[in-house]
């Protein structure tokens, strides 16, 4: 590497970079023919920050800068090394040698070389570099990958007016970047304050790519080597555990950016009824699209994870990302006043409870009836008159059958079960259009069913045996199987008996 550097050194700028693209491209060739997965040493990437991203390598050497024309050109370059070269192997160690963070003074010009490398790549549809982007995104720490997402969101969303549309029409060339993405950005922007609400254009074009494909938010999941302990601090396998947080703390982040100050500084308690005040029909429509896309993608990781020997084995919704989101539901409840947010609070956990019954129904919630009881007690309270759970069709539905879920009045007629034909109208009717009266202290009977009766009975499943409750029969990944248990247990303690709501019509299931 010596020789490289000491020839490099005689060169302009822009021609150094592309010939440092061309050696690393002849070493790597060459070491991907005796090793699967060659190590990237030192010598590479010292080469990569000096030539490229222009850090000198003595500390006193002042770094040099490339003007605007100069840094176009090299992004150029890179962008049509990445897409002449054919073996997608040497693209991805060369992408990973040049933008894997490395935790020194060049990370800066990495990632902000990275992305505009990225923005022109979306810009020209340059799929080889959004595929490496992709896979960049997979291996790399998510403080970075939210980096990545706010220029790419400062680009399309913010700098240019209309240029989503841009950025939009990725989703036919790249899916698997557009997943990664889509991961990255609600990570990005977990509505806890104001700024971090997403921008309309970019929840409108990715209500837009799930409701269209679905599958689209488990291709990494469905492409990807599970490992039995998934890292901790990087992106998650799918981008659920987000989508959910968006659709339950939507109504209440959207009515605190909205909350009406008065002269003082204080807020007003006055209860108010003007329909500006709070989400706009616009964004509570595509709140409910997503839930119910984010419903059926759920509906659907049975039969993956199935496939993939992970039934009961492998959560893709932590429980313990649950927790703090009920935290900042709680936290949102008490900085709205109740009786200004008590529709926006019904509706936060309305969804909440239909995310939780049917990821536990599936497989995809691994947790315990303790569990659940206690993440119940933390829910905000709230004593309101009987309501049921109804579904009437929204005014988005273009394909019948497609359903969002509405809490009306009891006086209201049910019409769930005229849409039964549909698989998705039909098993959600079965869990969610039953009439029930509000307990005090409980803020959604769903989910004091839930604690009552555990998830709703599944359907026979070719794999398991009817009654199969995975979190229960099957040890999670990692650890080994449960020991059988004594012959003899101890006496316990009487416990008092339940109070069951009458009209209840879940299955019952015995605590085990």
């Amino acid at each position: 590497m010596s020789d490289i550097r000491h020839s490099l050194l005689r060169r302009d700028a822009l021609s150094a970079a592309k010939e440092v693209l061309y050696h690393l491209d002849i070493y790597f060739s060459s070491q991907l023919q005796s090793a699967p997965l060659p190590i990237v040493d030192k010598g590479p990437v010292e080469l990569l920050e000096e030539f490229v991203f222009q850090v000198p390598k003595e500390r006193s050497a002042q770094p040099k800068r490339l003007n605007s024309l100069q840094e176009l050109q090299l992004l150029e370059i890179m962008c049509n090394y990445f897409q002449e070269q054919t073996k997608d192997s040497v693209r991805q160690i060369i992408f990973s040698s040049l933008f894997s963070p490395q935790g020194n003074k060049a990370d800066d010009s990495r990632m902000s070389l990275l992305g505009k490398l990225v923005s022109m790549a979306v810009a020209v549809c340059r799929i080889p570099v959004l595929e490496c982007a992709a896979s960049w995104l997979q291996r790399t720490p998510v403080v970075y990958c939210v980096r990545l997402a706010k220029a790419l969101v400062d680009d399309y969303c913010c700098l240019v007016p209309g240029s989503i549309q841009t950025l939009k029409q990725i989703f036919s060339a790249s899916p698997r970047f557009c997943c990664q993405f889509i991961t990255s950005v609600t990570a990005l922007y977990d509505l806890s304050s104001d700024d971090l609400i997403p921008p309309m254009d970019l929840l409108e074009m990715i209500v837009t790519w799930i409701f269209e494909d679905p599958r689209l938010i488990l291709i990494t999941f469905l492409n990807t080597p599970i490992a039995a302990n998934l890292p901790i601090g990087f992106l998650e396998l799918t981008p659920l555990v987000g989508l959910i947080r968006w659709c339950v703390k939507a109504p209440l982040a959207y009515k605190r950016k909205k909350k009406p100050p008065l002269s003082n500084g204080h807020v007003s308690n006055k209860v108010t009824k003007d329909p500006g005040v709070g989400m706009d029909r616009d964004s509570h429509l595509l709140y409910s699209k997503l839930h119910l896309s984010v419903l059926q993608v759920l509906m659907t990781l049975q039969l993956h994870l199935t496939e993939k020997n992970l039934y009961g084995r492998l959560g893709l919704i932590l429980f313990d990302h649950m927790v703090p989101l009920v935290e900042e539901i709680n936290r949102l409840a008490d900085e709205l006043n109740p009786l200004n947010a008590s529709q926006e609070i019904e509706l936060s956990l309305d969804r909440l409870a239909q995310a939780l019954q049917v990821a536990m129904a599936s497989g995809a919630l691994l947790c315990t009836r303790d569990d659940l009881r206690t993440l119940c007690s933390r829910l905000p309270h709230n004593n309101r008159e009987p309501q049921r759970l109804t579904w009437r069709p929204p005014v988005w539905a273009a394909r019948p059958g497609v359903l969002r879920p509405e809490l009306r009045g009891p006086q209201a007629p049910c019409r769930a079960h005229s849409h039964a034909s549909s698989p998705v109208g039909s098993w959600l009717c079965h869990c969610f259009s039953v009439s029930t009266a509000w307990t005090p202290g409980w803020s959604v009977p769903v989910l004091l069913q839930l604690v009552i009766s555990g998830p709703v009975q599944q359907s026979p499943h070719a794999a398991l045996p009817p009654g199969f409750y995975p979190h229960i029969h099957t040890p999670p990944l990692g650890y080994g199987a449960v020991p059988a248990h004594p012959a003899a247990h101890p006496a316990l303690p009487t416990h008092p008996g339940h109070t069951f709501i009458s009209g209840v019509t879940f299955p019952f299931r015995p605590i085990r």
